[in-house]
């Protein structure tokens, strides 16, 4: 298996069950993925406290960006499976700050992963 998530590196800081670091390839600035240790593809089949751990990570990962980079919003995601966007089967999730201006029209958030629904 040839995972690029089952070899932590750069970690920013851990727990038990996950850690956090920078994403290699950023939507913005400051943009952090937490992972669980545990090779696991899908959000869903994690134990209740590897959820709780990556849960813990998102806070403290949101009060560093807060202190590091000071944004003025965040969106938080995770894709489960490849019709949802996940193209490293093993669950990560997406913390990414956002800052005013960084596109033209914010509107609809997380809605805009699917351009059509974006406006309602």
């Amino acid at each position: 298996m040839n995972c690029p998530f089952c070899t932590p590196e750069k970690i920013l800081f851990s727990n038990q069950h996950a850690y956090a670091r920078y994403d290699g390839f950023p939507v913005s600035e400051g943009h952090i993925l937490i992972i669980p240790f545990r090779h696991v593809e899908n959000y869903f089949d994690l134990t209740q406290e590897e959820q709780q751990d990556i849960l813990s990570l998102l806070n403290q990962a949101k009060a560093h960006l807060d202190r590091t980079f000071e944004p003025d919003g965040y969106n938080v995601g995770i894709n489960v499976g490849q019709p949802a966007g996940q193209t490293i089967m093993h669950v990560h999730c997406h913390l990414i700050p956002r800052y005013i201006g960084d596109i033209p029209d914010p509107r609809g958030g997380i809605r805009a992963v699917i351009p059509d629904k974006k406006s309602y």
